[in-house]
């Protein structure tokens, strides 16, 4: 059989890996704080008998784009949106550490202060606790205040930070949880540097313009690489009955 099969086989196989990535892009253009998912290709030469004309197409890298989403005003008081470079810390179920941009957060019944989709968030000493009936306010550093609300007023009081990080985002992976963590898996240290913006979150930094011209792109591609695969086949075909009239 014809090695172009082949050939054009795992260009169509790569191609249907970016446009599942493109799709995942595109569900998650209004979803808060997502970093968009690229996937990067490589020719890699043939190895063998024949001529050297032909190339497998790779995978080469995986990443994400980690550049600013556009901030969206909320005036929700446990809504924070990280400015520039940086991470928000949060708990996985079995105690370790991930990262998000997703600064939507709110108050479990039992008090602890969680992302919406109920990972707890992490502070100095690990998650924060906000006493009942009490108004909250999150700084720029990520200190949480507390006011009581059925009282008169009285001073604030601190009752926790979230710890704010920002590891180099060549040692972030992305977890199938959509959450990041280092490759190491070692336990990147606070930032000072990092701030957030209260009474904000940051949208997703998908370009859904840009996401649906990919997607055109690739489905051509594809169609190109599933006629080179059909010519193949009608080629050998071809040879085949030529080779049996001629013997």
């Amino acid at each position: 059989m014809d090695r172009l099969i082949y050939t054009a086989m795992g260009g169509a196989s790569r191609l249907m890996q970016q446009q599942a990535a493109v799709a995942q892009n595109l569900a998650n253009a209004n979803t808060t704080g997502y970093r968009a998912s690229i996937n990067t290709f490589r020719a890699v030469p043939l190895v063998g008998t024949g001529l050297p004309t032909r190339t497998f197409v790779v995978d080469s890298t995986s990443g994400s784009d980690f550049s600013q989403g556009p901030l969206q005003q909320t005036g929700g008081n446990l809504d924070v949106a990280v400015q520039g470079p940086g991470w928000i810390t949060v708990q996985n179920a079995d105690g370790s550490e991930a990262y998000t941009r997703n600064g939507s957060l709110q108050v479990s019944p039992n008090g602890i202060l969680q992302t919406l989709s109920g990972i707890s968030v992490i502070g100095d000493a690990g998650p924060i606790t906000i006493p009942p009936n009490t108004q909250v306010t999150i700084g720029k550093d990520g200190t949480i205040s507390t006011v009581p609300s059925l009282t008169t007023p009285v001073p604030t009081t601190v009752v926790g930070r979230i710890k704010l990080t920002n590891p180099p985002a060549s040692q972030l992976v992305r977890g199938d949880d959509g959450l990041f963590r280092t490759k190491d898996g070692k336990i990147a240290e606070s930032d000072a540097s990092v701030k957030l913006a209260s009474g904000n979150v940051e949208g997703s930094n998908v370009s859904t313009v840009g996401a649906l011209v990919d997607m055109i792109s690739l489905a051509r591609m594809f169609d190109m690489q599933t006629r080179l695969m059909t010519n193949a086949d009608n080629n050998e075909k071809t040879a085949s009955t030529v080779m049996q009239v001629t013997s």
